[in-house]
């Protein structure tokens, strides 16, 4: 399979495929809505001035080349304004949720060497702990806290002039943490040629971005598919960004699409399923919506074909990892078979293949791998060999999923062989949550697994085996095991589900069977 479109220059950084539209004053870069109604504006000119700005700012501060900085903003001009500056100074940027706890950064922190922290004013007390904190830079947005500088008035008297920073394809650009089966979160490795392979597989042939068109990727900065659909993609491709700073709510999004005359939507299928049960979904109109673009879990068939009906359009589907970039999906000029995956994007060698490394035959259900030579693919798990050698077998990167192949060429997916929960989009790892529960004063011991879910996909359902057996009549036991939960670990991380059970399903090993628990769900 031709890869040669995706092999970025030597020396490569990837600001440049934004700068191409610096002075095109008529091209508007982002629309901003907030959720009080408030619409601002930015063109490309000043958005690249105002990145300048920023990447001044942040060499003042002593920043440089290669250091890292840990970054938690909202929907908001700034996120793209530090993503763009860090990336055109050749910082390494380390994206973060605001729903992370202080446990998550602290290890984020840590781990990654963090350099500096730009943080959201709403934000920032999650960091006052830290062992580092007196050792960060740190600057906030929004409004003056404490000892933060504030990035809002520094940039003011920063010059708007700014190279972009001497770095080579090879150069680190992101640092994002997915969370692993066992362990803690896995730092992954992309670097600039990364980017470049990624915006050309999406931006064309998947999300089919054309001249003139507002696109809206509703996923939020701090999470990978905001990289990839709303920053990358968008801009890359002097497309204009959609943004909504607001709660999800389907008759707003339905609303926005139509006032907006959105071309390109790219929403997580538990954003389409809250949306496809409206009850008045037909009164809306979009005459100039051309994509609707699915991507975190597979979407219900259900879901497609009321979008089908309802306004003619189909949802395509795609699916790809923080590891590598989209693998598979309904391509623009593909015929769409809903439950199937797709067919693997332009460039990336995507195939099934058994215990061995063997491409499997057609019709056998084996793992979802890519070959280690694509320019997709990330470069190892930051600071952890031992992980990047198990993620490879033979010439492959295996991803974790399962699936089959049809004679036609289209992926049908099976499940994880792993114990990854998906739910609402989210990845979430076992290993962190059962972490947290256990940490309850009441809890023994306790495993996650994925429990179906209308609506999410999955949730976490979590069994628990308590200290006193006695606790079960505890009627609000549930409730704040669920607080406690969210106190020291992300929020979209608790259980939503609790059942008690009087002791775990183990092998003669001692290792919980977690696919007795899961079967229990079905």
């Amino acid at each position: 399979m031709k890869i040669d479109h995706l092999i970025s220059p030597k020396n490569y950084n990837i600001v440049m495929e934004i700068e191409r539209y610096a002075n095109d004053s008529k091209r508007k870069a982002l629309i901003l809505k907030s959720q009080d109604g408030e619409v601002n504006e930015l063109t490309y000119p000043e958005l690249i001035q105002r990145t300048n700005q920023v990447g001044n700012v942040l060499l003042d501060s002593g920043l440089k080349k290669g250091d890292k900085i840990l970054v938690m903003v909202p929907r908001i001009f700034e996120a793209y304004e530090v993503y763009l500056a860090a990336l055109k100074t050749g910082i390494i940027l380390i994206p973060s949720s605001e729903m992370l706890t202080k446990e998550d950064l602290q290890y984020r922190v840590t781990h990654g060497e963090v350099n500096g922290v730009i943080c959201y004013h709403e934000f920032v007390s999650a960091y006052n702990d830290l062992d580092e904190y007196n050792q960060l830079k740190r600057f906030v947005i929004g409004k003056k806290v404490d000892d933060w500088d504030l990035l809002d008035d520094l940039k003011k008297d920063a010059s708007d002039k700014l190279e972009i920073a001497d770095t080579t394809s090879n150069d680190i650009a992101f640092l994002p943490y997915t969370s692993g089966t066992t362990g803690n979160p896995k730092g992954v490795v992309h670097t600039h040629a990364w980017g470049y392979a990624h915006l050309r597989t999406i931006a064309d042939s998947w999300l089919d971005i054309q001249e003139g068109d507002i696109v809206w990727g509703t996923a939020a900065p701090g999470w990978q598919k905001w990289i990839w659909s709303p920053f990358l993609a968008t801009l890359g491709s002097g497309a204009t960004g959609f943004i909504y700073n607001g709660r999800f709510d389907p008759q707003k999004i339905l609303t926005l699409l139509q006032d907006y005359e959105i071309n390109v939507l790219c929403c997580t299928p538990t954003e389409y399923r809250f949306i496809s049960i409206e009850e008045n979904l037909a009164e809306y109109s979009f005459p100039k919506l051309r994509n609707l673009l699915s991507a975190g879990e597979a979407l219900n068939p259900e879901v497609i074909e009321i979008f089908k009906n309802t306004f003619d359009l189909d949802v395509r589907d795609g699916y790809g990892q923080t590891e590598n970039t989209l693998l598979l999906g309904i391509m623009k000029d593909t015929e769409l078979r809903p439950g199937s995956m797709g067919k693997p994007t332009p460039g990336n060698e995507v195939t099934i293949i058994d215990e061995k490394g063997n491409i499997a035959p057609i019709g056998e259900v084996g793992d979802i791998a890519l070959k280690l030579d694509s320019p997709a693919l990330f470069r190892e798990y930051y600071k952890d060999p031992e992980r990047t050698n198990a993620s490879k077998r033979g010439n492959y990167y295996v991803t974790g999923d399962r699936a089959e192949i049809d004679e036609d060429g289209y992926f049908w997916f099976e499940g994880r062989n792993d114990d990854i929960i998906i739910s609402s989009g989210y990845t979430i790892g076992p290993h962190e949550v059962e972490d947290a529960i256990e940490s309850h004063s009441a809890v023994q011991e306790s495993a996650v697994v994925a429990s179906p879910h209308k609506v999410r996909g999955n949730v976490v359902k979590a069994f628990i085996v308590l200290k006193n057996d006695n606790d079960k009549n505890d009627t609000n036991l549930i409730k704040n095991i669920q607080d406690h939960v969210k106190k020291h670990t992300a929020s979209y991380k608790y259980p939503r589900e609790i059942e008690f059970i009087d002791a775990l399903p183990k092998t003669s090993s001692g290792k919980i069977r977690r696919v007795e628990l899961r079967n229990k769900n079905k």
